[in-house]
């Protein structure tokens, strides 16, 4: 593998790039040393090993040629699947085909810039908490795409966990009774509300199956108003089980599934308003209040993982 110059000076004119990898395409971005976007890039994700390695170089040259600076001072990489909690080794990314992958040790021999590894969801939690001005003392982010995952910020620190698999919320079983999940369970979160689970349920498949439901129900089909009933049920049920473990003050909904917007924001918050008129308890939490969707077009998974770029190895 050749490897790619990455120029370097002081600090004062350096900046901090993050990519965050998906299935079919990379965002990255590069911050300047006051958090502001000073370049940006979008390209289609090359899978396996080599693919994202590649991937990942052609996005920090793009990024490089844009900046007037071009210095790089640290790479952070948001990835699906789980990332060891040194932030190096990325496991179980199927819909990349990487296993048991060292991509910070790979990309710091070809770079010679310090890189840091971390779950996209969690990255993206931390980027939407820089986003609002790291106003929150207790952030939770919710992202909605295939799967369900979650993601915290607890005092300006990603929460990750004791093996860093921390927020893996979509496979809490809501309804014991309900559909099977992949994950061998019944009736969890990610069974009604992830986007893979609804289009088998609605059976179409495609990645817009989720939008196709809430069309096929504001046009008045009874299945598809049953479906959207059950993924709003189901998004409540996570906004609550995260404000009652970790009593976060805002619940950010993210991902494809968030881009829906009002149209999921809404009965999502009529689910949580019904739930308080029978309790008193969730009545006093005002969950409704509490939640959020990401603007569309966010760029809070890249741009977290600039931030996480900067975390000591």
């Amino acid at each position: 593998m050749t490897p790619l110059s990455v120029p370097q000076t002081d600090q004062a004119s350096t900046v901090r790039v993050g990519l965050d990898v998906g299935g079919t395409k990379t965002d990255a971005v590069a911050l300047d040393a006051h958090d502001s976007l000073v370049a940006r890039i979008r390209l289609p994700t090359q899978p396996g090993a080599a693919g994202v390695l590649e991937t990942i170089r052609t996005a920090l040259r793009g990024l490089t040629d844009q900046c007037a600076a071009g210095d790089v001072r640290s790479i952070g990489i948001g990835m699906p699947g789980q990332v060891d909690p040194g932030g190096s080794v990325v496991r179980h990314a199927v819909n990349l085909g990487l296993q048991d992958l060292d991509l910070r040790e790979l990309l710091e021999r070809v770079t010679a810039v310090p890189v840091s590894v971390e779950n996209d969801v969690k990255a993206a939690a931390l980027g939407a908490y820089a986003l609002r001005g790291g106003v929150d003392e207790a952030l939770g982010y919710l992202n909605l795409g295939t799967g369900v995952a979650a993601g915290a910020v607890l005092n300006g620190e990603l929460w990750r966990g004791s093996a860093g698999v921390a927020g893996e919320i979509g496979h809490l079983s809501i309804d014991p009774t309900g559909p099977l999940c992949a994950c061998g369970q019944r009736g969890c979160i990610e069974a009604y509300a992830g986007g893979g689970a609804v289009a088998r349920r609605w059976g179409r498949p495609g990645a817009g199956a989720v939008h196709e439901v809430f069309d096929a129900a504001e046009a008045g089909d009874r299945w598809a108003q049953r479906m959207r009933g059950e993924i709003a049920w189901a998004v409540a049920s996570a906004v609550r089980v995260l404000t009652l473990s970790l009593d976060v003050s805002t619940v950010v909904l993210g991902g494809g599934v968030a881009a829906l917007g009002g149209r999921l924001l809404d009965p999502v918050a009529e689910v949580l308003e019904q739930e308080a008129t029978a309790s008193h308890f969730l009545a006093s939490l005002r969950l409704a209040d509490r939640v959020e969707t990401l603007p569309a077009g966010s760029l809070a998974a890249a741009f977290g993982a600039a931030l996480v770029g900067q975390r000591p190895h």
